[in-house]
């Protein structure tokens, strides 16, 4: 493996494709690999004259936007690690990341310093904007001004136009960290996956091993780039090859997404379940229910020609030109699964997780199997914990090269994920076939995927909810795409206090009000639900979850 991976990577995109598009903010400013170069080599000047070492933390927060890319490849190519910080954590939450991951720098949007109290933040030199990189938000040492007057004037020192070669970036290891990527923002419940080089560089070379995308495509970025699979690609691995990539600046509803596609007609697209189930719901499911259509589908010769229209609308919905979507996150709906089978849809289902950067199975959507998440990825291996790993589902258990280094300043929560002879544990059940595919037949992990590929963990919410005096057991659980809490109240409390049930049911409904207000809008409480007796249990006296998820 080069020792210097991905940041070589960048290097050489930058100087052969100086004056190609790079980045483009949907119906807003474009940005070619010289001007990238440009900025990066800007905000180095500034990162070394306020002493930022190698190996520092930068967290950096914001929407998905060039700058915020920008931002990513100068951390990652100055030797620093980036602490990508989802914007749509409350403030607590960015409080605790900023300070947890030891950061001395944020690079930050207007509209997210508006959520942060930097006399909460313990270790920080400062906070620049991300909107232009010429705004100080908080400078406390009085260092970052001049700092940036001392890039302005090493700037018009250089060449114009800006010669990318100029650039000169350090030897990085292998195993040296490059992302400190967060799995929650609240206190207690966060881990910080230290993820290195190596992890990142063998994503992105499976990724130009495997896809088509070749340099000059078209991507649209709208899943979250705090996480690791909107970042690997929809940024990482098509800017190293040179692609056109825009920034879907809105929240991406699929109205949004779909109004972006017709416009930009993308390559690839990456993409969660949900948009695809809805996008399904809204576009073919009220033709499936005509009938009309039933009836014709019963024929043959129309069954065919029907299915052909079909997919061809749905095609046309995701911008025409597409010549395959990757659907990760979550498992996709059987049904819809096997209907865009059916039909020869270009898509397939991959799987992964941020502890492995985060591919750990793929196969394109000529080689997939149905229900299947592809084959295992090269320089990885995953065994199944099972007596009969084909056939009898297990814990599936992965290590190689994406894996991370381990959880940071955490060693219990590292030594608890990994087996004793080095193999990361997903937490995930499933079986593998001689032919190394796998298939995911449940999770023991709680996960809940939020609307835009955020991660929800049902526990943080439960422990806030059963804080409250009135609630004695609870479980949150996703339906219909929502958030509900099925709620166990302290019933002899509510007798003492002479509640009826429609008091109970009031008191429930300000308790939602009140956990609501700290929580992101992907996770807030949509529905309360009184439940009228104790959750079952298992022997060590947890509550058997999988009764109450349907």
């Amino acid at each position: 493996m080069d020792s210097n991976g991905y940041i070589e990577m960048i290097r050489k995109i930058l100087v052969e494709n100086s004056d190609k598009l790079a980045f483009s903010d949907y119906q807003g400013k474009n940005y070619t690999f010289r001007k990238v170069a440009k900025q990066i080599y800007y905000l180095h000047v500034i990162f070394d004259d306020i002493g930022i070492q190698k190996g520092d933390k930068i967290a950096l927060i914001g929407r998905n936007m060039s700058s915020w890319s920008i931002s990513y490849l100068a951390i990652i190519t100055y030797g620093a690690v980036v602490v990508p910080i989802l914007p749509d954590f409350m403030s607590n939450d960015i409080h605790n990341i900023i300070n947890h991951s030891d950061a001395v720098l944020l690079m930050s949007t207007q509209l997210m310093y508006d959520k942060i109290d930097e006399h909460e933040l313990r270790h920080l030199k400062g906070i620049i904007s991300l909107n232009d990189f010429k705004q100080v938000l908080y400078d406390p040492l009085r260092k970052i001004k001049k700092a940036m007057a001392k890039a302005d004037m090493v700037l018009k020192r250089q060449p114009i136009p800006f010669d990318v070669n100029v650039l000169k970036f350090p030897e990085i290891g292998p195993d040296e960290v490059m992302v400190l990527s967060y799995t929650s923002g609240t206190s207690g419940f966060s881990k910080g996956v230290l993820i290195p080089h190596r992890s990142l560089w063998s994503n992105v070379q499976f990724a130009c091993d495997s896809f088509e995308l070749y340099n000059g495509d078209r991507i649209v970025s709208f899943l979250p780039l705090a996480h690791t699979y909107g970042c690997l690609f929809e940024f990482l691995w098509p800017f190293i090859l040179g692609c056109h990539i825009t920034f879907l600046l809105r929240t991406p509803t699929p109205q949004v997404i779909s109004e972006a596609f017709q416009n930009v007609k993308p390559h690839i697209i990456l993409c969660v379940p949900l948009i695809i189930e809805k996008i399904f719901k809204r576009k073919i499911m009220p033709q499936l229910e005509s009938s009309t259509l039933k009836a014709l589908l019963k024929l043959p010769v129309a069954n065919t020609f029907i299915y052909s229209k079909i997919k061809s609308s749905l095609t046309k919905a995701f911008g025409n030109e597409f010549r395959e979507i990757v659907i990760g996150g979550a498992a996709l709906n059987k049904d819809v699964e096997s209907f865009l089978k059916k039909i020869k849809f270009k898509f397939t289902v991959g799987y992964g997780m941020t502890e492995t950067g985060p591919l750990i199975s793929y196969s394109n959507w000529k080689k997939t199997r149905l229900q299947s998440a592809g084959q295992v990825v090269h320089r990885m291996e995953v065994r199944i914990d099972s007596s009969d790993p084909e056939n009898i589902a297990g814990e599936i258990q992965t290590k190689g090269d994406n894996v991370m280094l381990g959880y940071y300043k955490n060693d219990d929560a590292t030594r608890d994920v990994f087996t004793d002879d080095g193999w990361l544990k997903t937490g995930d059940l499933g079986v593998k076939d001689n032919e190394n595919f796998v298939y995911i037949r449940g999770r023991s992990k709680n996960l809940i995927l939020g609307p835009s590929g955020q991660n929800i963990y049902p526990e943080e919410i439960e422990a806030v909810l059963s804080a409250n005096e009135f609630v004695q057991e609870c479980l949150v659980r996703e339906k219909d795409g929502k958030i509900e809490a099925l709620v166990y109240p302290d019933y002899e409390k509510c007798q003492d206090m002479k509640f009826t049930n429609k008091d109970i049911e009031e008191k429930l409904q300000a308790v939602r009000a009140a956990v609501n207000s700290d929580l992101p809008p992907y996770s807030q409480i949509s529905k309360m639900i009184l439940f009228p007796e104790e959750f079952e249990k298992t022997p060590k006296k947890s509550i058997k979850r999988y009764k109450y998820l349907k």
